[in-house]
């Protein structure tokens, strides 16, 4: 285990009972009569991942204070929702491999996987209801559809090789960090935190899910396939101008941006190893690295109206080894 993912999973054992008790909530709430929808939920939920997002619920919860049986339940949404998406973004990506094994589309094909997707995005609808609460109905309401916006969004910018490093930030502050502002902020309305400490988790929750894409991007030309548990090269297959792309355009000759423009324009990967040598003879891999740090900094800058205790701790630590991030 590498000192980043050591360092985690200390930050993250301090919640290791309640993801326990999310996880009963999760088994309880996936059971269907339909024997597909819970044979496409339960693999897909089973195939694990970081379940970041339920975490930092959880973890912010700790940290203000709320001990209330409602943190599961509404983690568990959180975590329904985050799976739907990937559900439909397989699908819309073509991908045929996550978490170091076969995506559902590629197992039980596209339709069930788009189905199960509008299965889980509706049994979380109903789940939070349960927290009897407007505002927090609010929050996932909007979250749900601004994430919407952003996978359409990027479905725009596919193969255009002229998007900006704005347009860029939009899709991804939309599409991945909206669900972890969302989950940051559904704990401060749990523990009825006021509004000046509810914003401040709101914008960790977006800065830390906006540093967790960025260097997700890093990794699509910086990682190592064993450990990441997806294909590299993958968003220059679905033809995704991310932002290494962006800065090694802005930064090399002109025949080296001419290979990456036709790589983004026809999704090839031809010349995969040149466009790898390029991203870091530009320096673009170390650029966008220092761009998560930013965001990185803003996390932890927000993190400083929170009370001190173990929670916020692991929080602070969560944002400090982001960068460190290898999978």
């Amino acid at each position: 285990m590498s000192a980043n993912s050591s360092s985690t999973a200390a930050a993250l054992a301090l919640i290791a009972d309640d993801m326990r008790e999310m996880d009963a909530v999760i088994e309880r709430r996936l059971t269907s009569e339909v024997t597909l929808v819970s044979q496409v939920s339960q693999y897909i939920v089973a195939a694990g991942g970081k379940r970041l997002r339920p975490a930092l619920l959880l973890l912010m919860c700790g940290a203000l204070g709320y001990r209330g049986e409602q943190r599961y339940n509404l983690a568990a949404v959180v975590e329904f929702i985050h799976t739907a998406t990937l559900l439909h973004d397989d699908v819309v990506d073509e991908s045929t491999l996550r978490r170091g094994r076969a995506t559902a589309n590629e197992t039980f094909g596209n339709p069930a996987s788009v189905l199960v997707g509008d299965f889980l995005y509706s049994r979380a609808f109903q789940m939070m209801v349960d927290a009897g609460d407007m505002r927090i109905m609010q929050t996932l309401a909007e979250a749900t559809n601004v994430i919407a916006e952003g996978e359409v969004l990027q479905l725009m910018n596919m193969h255009d090789a002229t998007l900006s490093e704005e347009g860029y930030l939009r899709v991804i502050r939309s599409k991945t960090a909206k669900l972890f502002e969302a989950s940051a902020r559904l704990a401060a309305l749990l523990a009825q935190s006021s509004a000046s400490v509810e914003q401040h988790c709101a914008d960790y929750g977006q800065a830390l899910g906006t540093a967790f894409q960025v260097i997700d991007d890093v990794l699509d030309y910086d990682g190592d396939v064993s450990e990441m548990g997806k294909n590299l090269g993958d968003d220059l297959r679905e033809g995704k101008a991310t932002l290494p792309l962006i800065i090694a355009m802005q930064r090399g000759t002109e025949l080296e941006r001419a290979t990456i423009r036709q790589a983004i324009e026809t999704g090839g990967t031809d010349q995969m190893a040149e466009i790898i040598a390029i991203v870091q003879q530009t320096g673009a891999l170390q650029a966008t690295r220092d761009a998560a740090a930013v965001e990185a900094r803003r996390a932890l800058h927000a993190l400083q109206a929170m009370p001190q205790n173990p929670y916020s701790d692991a929080l602070t630590q969560l944002a400090s080894q982001l960068l460190a991030r290898r999978s």
